[in-house]
């Protein structure tokens, strides 16, 4: 949007107003511009404002540039709080001069004028509806929904065992002074009464109180949506949901066998594990959890992994932005966390997620967001693009040595973890068998049935052919990729 050219420009005056594109004549009262202005940025996308633009929809003649940028700029800071705004430039229209003043997205705050409140919507400005105001206020951290008391939520709705494993963790014998500094508990009529990030943090039914306060974990056998997946719904304090997805990816992610340079084998999962974890952590420790009819969802496809939390970004971070910006939507819940040692570095979660990326060979995630959610998409070395980051990586590090076209192969073929990861061990030129014994040292924690029942299946889909009897059998592939 910053970037309009002159021709565009034109065609925008042509076309008419639109929910970014906004203009007025340079004679337009400073209290009419700072409304426009308002209206752009207490909306979530980027918002220009052209000066100098007549009723007709055309540039009109204008005497004093210098004076029409300054009255933007004051009708800028005219605003609760005041809007600081990048410094407007001159655009040629039609062989004529105007302003133009952009009003960036993300803004920090939500904005007002002599107590009125106003957002864009389609080619209007219009009056903020109160439940809309308040969600916004909470997006931009001007109201924190975590420190808000939980509506007839009592002391005794804390876990005293969870109490005192925290009060221990943190070396502090008053706990209720530590729930009081870390905003988990506030002073209502006389009593401690627990707020939503004490509930979420420590309650004994977090979700009596705070509806949405879930994950849902799926592993798919494709790449996209379908009738075979495994599925877990995770609810419990932010905690227990941390470790029960730690354990669920465990139980689902694919191992590779990974070969170093003195040929030392060594096992790895699909996606590092730490830049997983730190994903994960991210979502529960600064998802919107005002918003209460979805929970988080972390979806495993064959070829990716998809973590999308409710709620847009917090404050000022933006797609754009969010390798660089900090900021904390839930600053109670973040340093909790961090106590409790999820969180080892605050607000260096992404760079950290892109350094372990970068050394497993794959491609940088993606993150994306729409008006309902934020997602972070990470793949795996099944994603074409995953090849080209690993002929980048060091010749000397260790690599997966399994082939994607093994898997390509039975990509549509329901297969588990452990099943994945006989593939994988057949796909080395040096391995033409593989025997009970060898997957149980692959899955050690597997019950020994369990994994006879994983090779029967193999050999029931046609995928796997065994040979010899009793002690003495052994399995190998029936056709090669």
């Amino acid at each position: 949007m910053n970037n309009i050219k002159a021709d565009d420009l034109q065609a925008t005056l042509t076309s008419g107003r639109s929910a970014q594109v906004d203009w007025l004549s340079a004679s337009a009262e400073h209290a009419r511009i700072a409304e426009s202005l308002m209206s752009f940025a207490n909306a979530r996308r980027e918002g220009v404002l052209l000066l100098g633009v007549s009723a007709a929809n055309t540039a009109e003649p204008i005497d004093d540039f210098n004076a029409l940028i300054e009255k933007a700029l004051a009708a800028a800071l005219m605003l609760t709080p005041p809007l600081i705004l990048p410094y407007p430039t001159r655009e040629n229209v039609g062989g004529k001069t105007i302003v133009k003043v952009t009003v960036p997205a993300g803004m920090a705050n939500v904005h007002s004028l002599n107590g009125r409140y106003l957002i864009r919507e389609g080619v209007s400005n219009v009056p903020l509806a109160p439940s809309a105001m308040r969600q916004l206020l909470i997006e931009r951290g001007d109201i924190t929904y975590e420190a808000e008391i939980a509506r007839n939520a009592t002391r005794d709705d804390l876990d005293p065992e969870r109490l005192r494993h925290y009060a221990e963790s943190i070396r502090e014998s008053d706990i209720d002074a530590a729930l009081l500094k870390r905003a988990c508990v506030a002073e209502a009529d006389g009593a401690l009464r627990p707020t939503h990030a004490g509930i979420l943090l420590f309650g004994k039914d977090p979700r009596r109180f705070v509806r949405g306060a879930e994950i849902t974990a799926v592993r798919f056998a494709g790449d996209t949506m379908g009738d075979t997946f495994m599925r877990e719904d995770i609810t419990g304090t932010l905690p227990e949901q941390i470790r029960r997805v730690e354990t669920f990816l465990r139980d689902v992610l694919r191992k590779g066998v990974t070969l170093g340079g003195s040929m030392a084998r060594s096992e790895q999962y699909e996606y590092p594990l730490e830049a997983v974890r730190e994903l994960v952590v991210n979502a529960v420790a600064h998802r919107d959890y005002s918003i209460q009819g979805d929970g988080i969802r972390l979806y495993v496809f064959k070829d990716r992994m998809e973590i999308t939390s409710p709620g847009r970004l917090p404050g000022p971070v933006t797609v754009a932005n969010i390798k660089d910006e900090r900021f904390s939507r839930n600053p109670a819940i973040v340093q909790v966390l961090a106590d409790l040692r999820f969180i080892e570095r605050l607000g260096y979660g992404v760079d950290r997620v892109l350094e372990l990326t970068r050394q497993h060979g794959l491609p940088e995630p993606l993150f994306t967001e729409t008006d309902g959610g934020f997602k972070v998409t990470i793949f795996n070395a099944l994603t074409p693009a995953s090849a080209a980051a690993k002929a980048d990586a060091n010749a000397d590090k260790p690599v997966l040595a399994h082939t994607v076209d093994l898997l390509e192969l039975y990509r549509d073929v329901p297969l588990n973890p452990r099943q994945e990861s006989v593939l994988i061990h057949l796909s080395e030129p040096s391995n033409t068998r593989i025997t009970n014994s060898e997957l149980q040292r692959l899955h050690p924690d597997v019950h020994p049935e369990t994994i006879r029942r994983d090779l029967s299946d193999l050999v029931a889909k046609d995928i796997l052919s065994k040979m010899g009897e009793k002690r003495g059998s052994y399995y190998v592939l029936r056709k090669k990729a």
